[in-house]
């Protein structure tokens, strides 16, 4: 991993994999401290121009990565794939819409909040499906460790949340050396995250599919293992009827009167 410095913050060559995801995103400076996710509250083939002018003014100002986060799951996924490969990310300025019906900004909340239970859902989330199944869990813990998230619309609302200068601001503090106040945050330039990048993609589960139990897959396990029980213990039943037959009780009293006789 070679090192390079920006004056007195060090900065590390992201690898040549980086980002390891496609989507709806603009990149940007890859040795930016800043990533920024735009929630988006409609379909791709209708996002609204002033949710795209938000991506291009972050690239613009400095950005790493600038896109489009429509789903709880699988988009959440993606954008942890694409932090993790580069050390320099540690902000996720989260702007737009949030969508009532998958809430992924919520949820990525959650997450960086509260981490994934034992089958992968996100703690806390309140949308239909937010699980995480794709990726390796060292993916999303060291996610949560990375980076800091600033919420503009739970700073301030939609408003704050949909205005371009908001967003440059944001990412403008983000690059600084010194401490600057932006909203309830102190912010600078953190460099690089202390450890080597992960490259990890969505194609992951393919290839370690005995690492992952979905809520599915876990109640379908179950259930063989119950019924894998229930036939062990019926053939054990069988097996010492067979071993050790009982005698009728009428049987038993005339081998008793035999003895006595």
């Amino acid at each position: 991993m070679s090192l390079e410095s920006r004056g007195t913050v060090r900065k590390v060559k992201p690898p040549p994999e980086y980002p390891p995801e496609e989507g709806h995103y603009l990149r940007g400076n890859d040795y930016s401290p800043a990533a920024v996710v735009i929630l988006l509250h409609t379909f791709y083939d209708r996002i609204p121009e002033y949710l795209e002018r938000l991506a291009r003014v972050a690239i613009e100002t400095g950005a790493a990565l600038a896109g489009m986060l429509q789903t709880e799951n699988v988009g959440i996924e993606k954008i942890i794939c694409n932090v993790v490969a580069n050390p320099n990310i540690r902000y996720l300025i989260v702007c737009g819409v949030e969508s009532q019906g998958h809430q992924p900004g919520q949820a990525l909340s959650s997450l960086v909040r509260n981490g994934v239970d034992e089958r992968r859902n996100i703690i806390g989330a309140e949308g239909p499906t937010p699980y995480l199944y794709n990726i390796p869990l060292e993916s999303i813990e060291r996610f949560r460790r990375q980076v800091i998230l600033i919420d503009l619309i739970a700073e301030n609302g939609i408003d704050i949340a949909t205005d371009p200068e908001q967003v440059k601001q944001a990412v403008w503090s983000c690059y600084q050396e010194s401490p600057v106040k932006f909203m309830s945050f102190n912010l600078h330039d953190l460099g690089a995250y202390p450890e080597p990048p992960i490259c990890a993609s969505l194609i992951w589960r393919i290839a370690n599919p005995w690492k992952v139990t979905t809520e599915n897959e876990a109640q379908l396990l179950k259930s063989i293992q119950d019924s894998a029980r229930k036939k062990h213990a019926t053939s054990d039943d069988e097996l010492m009827r067979l071993l050790l037959p009982k005698t009728s009780p009428r049987s038993s009293t005339r081998k008793d009167e035999d003895v006595e006789a």
